[in-house]
């Protein structure tokens, strides 16, 4: 591992089913997250995916590039923008880790995660034994 390594590049299909299940999972059942007419009411521009889904997704593109969920030892997010999950065609979303920096045993993992040309995640960084 190399500071500037891409360690791990891909993108996730979610779907308005994928927001079902992690409600239930969750236990996170607000209706903006499943209901048009209620995230048009509270002036949002559709159905939002979690943000901690989004978080999630973007963890698990690391965790399955180290083969290892136990070596990340931190991990923090700034949430910038929604997901918007379109009811037929649904949302991607990109997630790109690199290698920030590397010192005393860990490496930190800087993440680029969006939704289209837009960044959903800022200061999205893990902290990784190397």
């Amino acid at each position: 591992m190399n500071i500037g390594d891409v360690i791990a590049e891909r993108s996730v299909h979610v779907t308005r089913e994928s927001l079902v299940r992690y409600a239930g999972a969750s236990g996170d059942f607000n209706p903006i997250h499943y209901r048009d007419d209620v995230a048009q009411r509270v002036g949002l521009p559709g159905v939002l995916a979690h943000g901690m889904l989004t978080m999630g997704i973007a963890g698990s593109v690391v965790a399955d590039a180290l083969g290892d969920a136990g070596r990340i030892v931190e991990y923090g997010v700034k949430f910038t923008k929604p997901v918007v999950v379109d009811p037929e065609t649904g949302a991607d979303v990109t997630v790109r880790a690199v290698v920030g920096a590397i010192d005393d045993g860990t490496a930190r993992i800087d993440l680029t995660v969006a939704h289209g040309e837009t960044k959903v995640l800022g200061k999205a960084q893990l902290r990784v034994r190397v």
